[in-house]
């Protein structure tokens, strides 16, 4: 359906959104507030909060729901490899590829500006989301219903992630480098920031030994500092720097 007025598709709606999910929501209030983004709230005085609040529920359910998937997906993996790999699971580019693969952008709230730029598609806006939503199903039904949602989702990227040997991530890979080399640990600083309040752009550099050695830019300081660190990985491994 669309607005004429603007020529732009209206949201999928919440109760259409939850069966695609295969989630059973009593109260589809939750799940609207969690696929309506800052900018909607400009356009539709009528709707009176954002998905920002519930995105602070994500980290305690799913740090916890997916170390406790891995602990028992992988009996005789350690500590440390369970962290790392719990880590990659949950990082930002992660939760947003989940999102998605269920396609959450056909039903985000967004305000017209941020929709004719791209925001469905964005990935810090698709892993906000993803985070929301994960907050709305446990509020609404318990977290028995996160858990049936966000399992079948883990077990092929972790399979993946194991199989590819990309349990670490770019920043945790760097630190391992340069302490291995006796160097104090890597410095990210914000070199600049760019675009509007609601699609900011980072641009994040690591020193290491006090010395440029990466810059990335990303919709998140997260990301661009992955990104960062991925260039310095580069960047050493081209001087002969390496593990």
């Amino acid at each position: 359906m669309e607005h004429p007025e603007s020529g732009l598709v209206a949201p999928e709606a919440p109760a259409v959104f939850a069966r695609r999910l295969g989630c059973q929501f009593t109260n589809l209030l939750l799940l609207s507030r969690a696929l309506t983004h800052r900018s909607y709230l400009n356009e539709h005085p009528e709707a009176i909060e954002d998905n920002e609040r519930l995105e602070f529920l994500r980290d305690a359910e799913l740090d916890f729901l997916v170390g406790a998937w891995l602990y028992n997906r992988f009996p005789e993996m350690r500590e440390g490899e369970l962290t790392r790999l719990r880590s990659a699971l949950v990082r930002t580019e992660q939760l947003a590829d989940f999102a998605a693969a269920k396609d959450f952008g056909r039903a985000l709230r967004l305000g017209r500006g941020e929709s004719q730029a791209g925001g469905r598609a964005r990935q810090a806006l698709l892993c906000a989301s993803f985070e929301a939503v994960v907050g709305a199903i446990y509020l609404d039904t318990g977290i028995e219903a996160v858990q049936r949602f966000i399992e079948p989702l883990l077990e092929p990227v972790a399979a993946r992630i194991v199989a590819d040997n990309r349990d670490m991530d770019s920043k945790s890979r760097l630190q391992e480098l340069v302490q291995a080399q006796g160097l104090p640990a890597p410095l990210y600083r914000t070199a600049a920031v760019s675009g509007p309040e609601h699609n900011k752009q980072f641009e994040i550099e690591v020193l290491v030994n006090d010395r440029v050695c990466g810059v990335g830019r990303g919709s998140s300081k997260q990301t661009a500092a992955q990104q960062a660190a991925e260039v310095a990985l580069r960047s050493l491994a081209s001087e002969g720097v390496n593990g």
